[in-house]
């Protein structure tokens, strides 16, 4: 009978170490784990600046005068710090209605650029908007912030207006609307036709978006082995990008940009952030887009899933 006895107890406890080690070794449903990776490779060398109507040389002049300042005295860096270097970013509020009295410094933007402009709550928050808020501020003006579509953010500043294509439908917009663009832009040739820009305040870059169990580009270490294998896809293959940017460009070409563009199809989003979790709903397959709002959305992402 004790032998019995022993024998059981040395199966209960063999089940038991066994039932131990799997838990153990396979992730039960809610462990932590990323959805979503970044590619830390950059595709491209672009500029940011602000952006004023063509030939305004008087706010151009003291845009490029109080970024000098804030340059010298360190706010400039402060601001950084706020959103790169682990600091508290400042909500910046924008004023409820629009006067054209010339009493409020109206900036055209597309909140959904985190870092550089987005918003929690009816507070904005980035490094534009940090800064559009100290240059109302030095200007003695009211701060108004016009959010809109990225596409519509240069046509809004423009005095000629212009319209940008919706689902086949042309989105008519009003020129000279706003005093500024401030929303992450890249500086460009094509841009410059219609508008004045700052001098340049952050190098950027677009850089890629895949899943995190995606190991299609982890040997990659340059922008030619990503691009390589970019251009072994085909239209089968969906990208998402964020419609009017910089990397909407790349993906589909521009001849002024120096894109030669890729045979994949390109799927355009109002924003990055829905883009990538269009990855997650296996929609698009990966997302490009500017580094900083790259790594924001991935973050957020792998935070909320």
């Amino acid at each position: 009978m004790k032998k019995i006895v022993s024998l059981m107890l040395a199966v209960l406890m063999m089940i038991g170490c066994v039932a131990a080690f799997s838990a153990c070794a396979a992730p039960t449903e809610g462990d932590d784990a990323d959805v979503v990776k970044v590619i830390d490779i950059p595709l491209t060398e672009e500029e940011y600046a602000f952006a004023v109507q063509k030939g305004d040389t008087e706010l151009l002049n003291a845009l490029n005068a109080f970024m000098e300042d804030i340059k010298e005295d360190g706010t400039f860096d402060t601001i950084i710090d706020k959103y790169f270097g682990g600091g508290t970013p400042t909500p910046v509020t924008s004023a409820s209605e629009m006067k054209t009295d010339g009493s409020q410094l109206i900036v055209a933007t597309n909140a959904a650029f985190e870092p550089f402009e987005y918003k929690v709550g009816e507070n904005y928050y980035g490094v534009d908007m940090e800064i559009m808020a100290l240059f109302a501020e030095s200007l003695g003006k009211e701060l108004y912030i016009n959010n809109m579509e990225f596409d519509a953010v240069c046509l809004s500043v423009s005095a000629a207006g212009g319209s940008y294509e919706v689902d086949g439908v042309d989105v008519p917009v009003s020129g000279g609307v706003c005093d500024i663009a401030a929303a992450g832009l890249t500086v460009s040739e094509d841009r410059a036709k219609i508008l004045d820009f700052s001098a340049s305040y952050y190098n950027a870059s677009q850089m890629l978006i895949v899943a995190a169990d995606d190991t299609t580009f982890d040997a990659c270490e340059s922008v030619a082995d990503v691009e390589a294998i970019l251009n072994s896809f085909t239209n089968s293959t969906k990208v998402g990008v964020q419609n009017g940017t910089t990397g909407a460009l790349y993906c589909k070409g521009d001849e002024d940009w120096g894109f030669d563009g890729f045979a994949f199809e390109t799927v355009g989003y109002n924003s990055g952030a829905l883009a990538v979790q269009n990855i997650i709903n296996g929609n698009v397959k990966f997302v490009i887009i500017d580094e900083g709002p790259a790594k924001a959305i991935v973050e957020n992402v792998n935070e909320a899933n």
